[in-house]
């Protein structure tokens, strides 16, 4: 059966975290889609500089958890801020972590999980600058570029894409 594996993103992605799983889970068999607030084109970044276009599937507001294995979280500055303050997209995350599917997030993209109350009790990692927010809300944060707790995936930057990428569907097929 082919895992199924719903990215979400907005305007101001890292670039790497969205197209490097999104290649990596493509080549491994998966069906890949991207949902976002809107179905208009999307823009990552490279660090601060603008980066790539892509464009989405599907709205947020069409997704529905029952339908994919997996979710999966690129970050950024911009795009899990933005994001976290999206009632339909903390509403989906929720719906993912509820039916026990696999969720990964990386970098930035872990602000998803603790708006969606994920990360109690869980160990974690996410770029220097949340780790805090990872702390307060009660997760257990690992000093490791990925960190797998069950079916959740969470990774640190840009460099472990890969790896995360991995991660995560290994996740999502167990």
């Amino acid at each position: 059966m082919q895992t199924k594996v719903l990215i979400m993103a907005s305007n101001g992605f890292e670039q790497d975290e969205l197209f490097v799983p999104l290649k990596r889970l493509r080549s491994n068999g998966c069906e890949v889609k991207l949902a976002a607030p809107t179905t208009a084109p999307i823009r990552a970044t490279v660090l601060d500089d603008p980066g790539e276009w892509i464009t989405p599937d599907l709205a947020i507001g069409e997704a529905r958890a029952e339908e994919w294995d997996a979710l999966l979280l690129p970050g950024g500055l911009i795009n899990p801020d933005h994001l976290r303050t999206d009632a339909k997209a903390v509403a989906l995350v929720r719906a993912f972590l509820d039916a026990g599917k696999a969720v990964g997030a990386i970098c930035h993209g872990p602000w998803l999980l603790i708006e969606a109350d994920g990360v109690r009790g869980k160990r974690v990692t996410g770029w220097r600058s949340i780790r805090t927010d990872l702390r307060n809300a009660g997760g257990l944060v690992e000093e490791k570029a990925v960190v797998r707790d069950g079916r959740l995936v969470t990774a640190v930057g840009p460099s472990d894409s890969a790896d995360f990428a991995d991660a995560l569907l290994e996740a999502a097929r167990s």
